[in-house]
């Protein structure tokens, strides 16, 4: 679990992470170079879930030996399914990872929703529901190792 204080916004308990796959951890199908090592050792005090349309059938193999959970989605409604993933866990208890138009819904449900803007963009509807915008997953994931870089980006 990550306990977070964020003076002015809220106190986050945090216990799940949700991780969009393509696009956010990986790109044209393939896992950015030193995340799988990032979610290896996020993991051993955070419950990983990845949730995936899987568009280039890649995500199992990319994310062999990481402890997580995959989800792979339908092909279509996925903002509904990752919503009733993030709802499934509970929100308030989840923080959100993503860029794309399927990941706005549950970028807003969670504690807190962390949009990256990588090789394939950020939809503007993710950006706009996220609290935080990050440049690209590396930076997000370290600042859940650092967690006071969240705080000096929320408080108020």
């Amino acid at each position: 679990m990550l306990t977070i204080d964020i003076p002015g916004f809220k106190v986050l308990r945090i216990e799940h992470v949700v991780l969009d796959f393509n696009g956010t951890l990986a790109v044209d199908g393939r896992m950015l170079w030193g995340v799988k090592g990032r979610l290896v050792r996020l993991a051993r005090s955070l419950k990983l879930h990845i949730v995936t349309g899987d568009t280039f059938g890649t995500a199992s193999a990319a994310v062999a030996g990481v402890p997580c959970t995959l989800v792979a989605l339908p092909r279509t409604r996925q903002d509904r399914a990752k919503l009733a993933y993030v709802r499934k866990l509970g929100p308030a208890r989840t923080l959100c990872i993503g860029n794309g138009r399927n990941d706005r819904l549950m970028l807003k449900a969670a504690a807190i929703g962390i949009a990256v803007l990588q090789e394939e963009g950020a939809a503007s509807g993710a950006l706009a529901a996220a609290d935080l915008m990050m440049p690209d997953i590396a930076a997000a994931l370290d600042a859940l190792r650092s967690p006071l870089r969240l705080v000096a980006s929320l408080r108020s």
